[in-house]
């Protein structure tokens, strides 16, 4: 039962097995819940669920790695997750703000330069599937935090 639980939430309700680009679409629905939670609760409750999914993300990424005997499988999503909102934490609530955020995301995510690299092949277990995804969204947060305050106009920040 706890790794069916595991297998549902890593795989961030089974977006995790789209055959192509499962952390794309693991970003993708992510963005309804960051959407959601900025909304209602503002940038301190993005703040407690990017806490909350990054520490349940590293033991659910831990179980569903040992399961399946690969270190980092690509049906884990919740990395992404994790990430994505890290990266929105400091978003407007507009749709550019969640286009541009989704998409610094990715790049940093995909591309994996420093320390996103070194998080990705030095950290092992939970820790390592987690970490990677945790720093491109700590880069890509700071990017648009700072795009948003150079081109308000652009972003819909009036």
């Amino acid at each position: 039962m706890i790794n069916k639980i595991s297998f549902f939430f890593g795989s961030w309700f089974y977006l995790g097995k789209a055959k192509y680009a499962s952390g794309t679409f693991g970003t993708l629905g992510a963005l309804p819940f960051a959407w959601f939670i900025l909304s209602h609760y503002g940038m301190n409750g993005l703040i407690i669920a990017a806490i909350i999914v990054s520490i349940l993300g590293i033991f659910i990424s831990d179980n569903i790695s040992k399961n399946m005997g690969i270190k980092d499988p690509g049906v884990i999503v919740i990395d992404e997750v994790a990430g994505v909102f890290i990266n929105l934490i400091p978003a407007a609530l507009t749709p550019m703000s969640f286009l541009v955020g989704f998409a610094l995301f990715r790049l940093f995510d995909i591309s994996k330069p420093w320390p996103i690299s070194w998080a990705d092949k030095k950290v092992e277990g939970g820790l390592g599937v987690m970490l990677d995804d945790i720093f491109a969204g700590i880069i890509g947060g700071v990017i648009l935090y700072f795009l948003q305050i150079q081109f308000p106009a652009f972003f819909g920040i009036m």
